[in-house]
């Protein structure tokens, strides 16, 4: 096999920004390629869980990412009246142990990541640079791209779709399709300052009730909330926005009006659950949101996503390295897919289901979840195994480089 010399990335989020570092990292050229005008200041998720902290310290970002992110130490759900139901701890973990789950959102995360790939030689981020068709021989790769002067083309001898759940890479390859269900439901998500410390709520706090459910997590240091919560489907955007202060007073704990919190941002936004037909065509490769979808209740979207480029990034370097051949891009496809239907997209399912489709009364008791929870409040190893629940998520591509024997063989 040939060293990899070029790789396109088509979509400059978090996914496209990590797996540059770690090509450039290994000498790889890198041409990242993005519709914006520059980083998206939409903060969206937040919570990285062990295997995405794990990718995270990979790219050598993680120390930065800790010194102005959170470590988020309690999950609770409770119920409407703020009464604990069951909850999970993850300052159960050691002290030392390197890749605990960290709180930033998604746009700080941006910003670092982008401050990193500019100090690799071998990477070059472009933006105004939005790819409008793809294609591909035996022996490279393109993408034809418009850009501020016009229409351009440019090869590689692979290109990365990391475009985000809109991906033309994806369409380009599969038709306009993304193969799954939207969600009958509406969510509005809300940064906000508020105080529900007051109210015992831990890091994490998950409402369940058939109506009034919502989630509110501490995602900075000083103090702003992630409050999504449910309302009613159908609904324009501005009517959205206009139903926040009587949601608000309806659901959280004081019943607050508007001038006794701070909200920064807004944005209704639907729940899908999408897997790609494949993850893989030929030399064109799909990672993260342009590969799969879930609700974000339990943050398996973000971390399955950077969980991806982990293992696509090993598969790319066992290439360059001559120790796999291109096959391991169909068991990084397998694999991931597999990852996908066995476990993000159920246990999301559930994650949501959890808060709203079930009685509050009885949830303690009934839920075999919480039934595990309200063990391992007892039992420490429980507890550590849980907050490593995750886990599942990561898998070691390296297995399936060849062994030395193999090569002699070759």
């Amino acid at each position: 096999m040939m060293a990899i010399k070029k790789v396109i990335i088509v979509g400059a989020g978090p996914s496209g920004l990590i797996l540059g570092i770690l090509l450039a990292k290994q000498g790889i050229e890198v041409e990242l390629l993005d519709a914006g005008t520059d980083l998206d200041n939409q903060p969206r998720a937040a919570h990285y869980a062990t295997p995405a902290t794990y990718e995270l310290a990979r790219a050598g970002v993680l120390d930065d990412v800790k010194a102005v992110g959170i470590r988020c130490k309690s999950f609770a759900w409770r119920k409407m009246d703020t009464t604990f139901i069951a909850g999970m701890k993850h300052d159960v973990l050691p002290a030392d142990y390197p890749y605990s789950m960290v709180v930033l959102p998604l746009d700080q995360l941006g910003k670092i990541l982008y401050e990193h790939i500019q100090r690799q030689p071998t990477a070059t981020v472009k933006w105004s640079h939005r790819v409008v068709r793809i294609g591909q021989d035996q022996g490279k790769a393109w993408v034809d791209v418009e850009t501020p002067t016009g229409t351009v083309r440019s090869d590689a001898d692979y290109v990365i779709g990391c475009d985000g759940a809109s991906s033309t890479v994806r369409r380009e390859l599969f038709g306009p399709e993304y193969p799954g269900e939207t969600l009958n439901a509406q969510i509005i998500a809300t940064n906000v300052y508020y105080d529900f410390t007051k109210y015992g709520y831990w890091d994490s706090n998950f409402i369940v009730h058939p109506k009034n459910w919502y989630m509110a997590a501490r995602i900075t240091a000083d103090g702003l909330y992630r409050v999504s919560y449910g309302d009613v489907p159908g609904l324009t955007r501005e009517e959205y926005i206009a139903r926040q202060p009587q949601r608000y007073e309806e659901i959280l704990p004081g019943n607050p009006k508007p001038g006794d919190y701070t909200i920064t941002n807004i944005s209704p936004y639907k729940l899908q659950q999408r897997c790609a037909p494949s993850f893989r065509v030929g030399r064109i490769i799909l990672a993260a949101d342009a590969a799969h979808l879930c609700n974000p209740f339990g943050g398996l979207g973000l971390t399955g996503g950077i969980a991806d480029v982990g293992c696509l990034f090993d598969s790319l370097i066992g290439i360059h390295n001559g120790l796999a051949d291109e096959s391991i891009l169909d068991i990084y496809s397998e694999v991931r897919k597999r990852i996908w239907t066995e476990t993000i997209d159920p246990m999301s399912r559930e994650n949501f289901r959890r808060l709203h489709d079930q009685d509050p009364e009885k949830a303690r008791d009934n839920d075999e979840f919480f039934n595990i929870l309200v063990k391992a409040e007892s039992d420490t190893e429980l507890a550590k195994e849980l907050a490593l629940g995750l886990e599942v998520l990561r898998h070691d591509m390296a297995q399936y480089y060849k062994k030395p024997s193999e090569e002699a063989r070759l």
